[in-house]
């Protein structure tokens, strides 16, 4: 019987990872899928349709600091980019947001590759503190252009739907959440994301090997910044609302702390952690003062005690399961073919 069940397995999961997927996170996915049907809350919906942008958001985070390890400090910036670009199209000139989002996507990866190209030929370091800056920029002229954004006093932005329901703001974003998740997974399974990891572990090595590190930092880069451009598309149609406090560096630090605990370099630890994390704080409103106390440190604690995070926790508890199925079945089959 376990025979039977790790051999469908494995073929499940051959057959999956053409699409970047697997038993696993299929089972998710259809899980977060029918959710909305069975949750009436709309408080929960809510979380849930947060937490998976977050999730989408830190997987994008994930891409850039954990393959080659490069921790973008203006990320918040970028979708904030997305966010007010979508926004103004729509209000201003009015154009569909469905078409917005993904031009405010377009632009967020566009001022990445300026950053990359600038800066990613040194370390990246340089890349972090100039998309640090960058937003800090982008949120001044926020807060300064009045007439454009109406400053602190926000942007009042339309909605994707006529209708107080989460259940398709959810839909909406659970579709960007599992399209850049098989993207993702696609990437960093090619040459393509080989050579991002060994940029990652060492540049030079890799630059020896014959790859390009200005070239494929870049891409990277730009890829990262696009998905943080097209989350932020989707909260300006969400939420309805933008200030220039959306642009603001604390956010970077919220979706790097998930990032990290999540586990760097492994894609679906982020998303996870993202679920784990956001409602938590949400239930425990009370300390939300203390948020990013609490937040630096879980990091320290997690980058001391398990730096591969919840993935590499998952992966280690999954890898002793399988050994331990493995032996009592090649134990029951030296006993007479019994599997205990």
């Amino acid at each position: 019987m376990i025979n039977n069940i790790m051999y469908f397995t494995k073929k499940a999961n051959e057959y999956l990872g053409i699409f970047g997927l697997s038993t696993i996170s299929l089972a998710g996915f259809l899980i977060l899928f029918f959710a909305p049907l069975y949750i009436g809350d709309e408080y929960v919906l809510h979380l849930l349709a947060v937490s998976l942008m977050f999730g989408t958001l830190a997987m994008g985070f994930d891409l850039s600091a954990g393959f080659i390890s490069v921790a973008n400090w203006g990320y918040a910036a970028m979708m904030g980019l997305g966010a007010y670009t979508s926004g103004l199209l729509l209000m201003r000139l009015g154009i569909s947001p469905w078409i917005g989002i993904f031009v405010g996507a377009f632009f967020a990866a566009l001022l990445g590759l300026v950053i990359g190209v600038l800066t990613l030929k040194m370390d990246g370091l340089y890349a972090a503190i100039l998309a640090w800056f960058v937003g800090l920029v982008l949120m001044a002229l926020a807060a300064s252009l009045q007439w454009l954004t109406r400053g602190t006093l926000g942007l009042n932005v339309d909605l994707f739907f006529d209708t107080g329901w989460t259940k398709p703001y959810f839909y909406v974003i659970f579709v960007i959440c599992i399209l850049t998740y098989i993207f993702l997974r696609k990437v960093t399974r090619s040459n393509l994301g080989l050579a991002f990891t060994a940029l990652g572990q060492d540049a030079e090595a890799a630059r020896t090997c014959g790859v390009n590190p200005m070239k494929y930092k870049v891409i990277n880069f730009t890829i990262s910044c696009f998905i943080a451009g097209l989350c932020g598309g989707f909260y300006a149609h969400f939420f309805g609302i933008l200030t220039p406090d959306l642009l603001n560096t604390k956010h970077t630090i919220e979706i790097l702390v998930i990032a990290y605990i999540g586990g760097r370099g492994s894609i679906w630890g982020p998303l996870l952690a993202a679920f784990i994390i956001y409602p938590a704080f949400e239930y425990l409103n009370f300390l939300v003062e203390y948020k990013f106390v609490i937040y630096g440190l879980l990091l320290i604690l997690v980058m001391i005690f398990y730096p591969n995070g919840i993935s590499g926790l998952l992966n280690s508890a999954y890898a002793f399961v399988s050994k331990k199925l493995k032996l009592d079945t090649e134990t029951g089959s030296h006993l007479g073919g019994k599997n205990y």
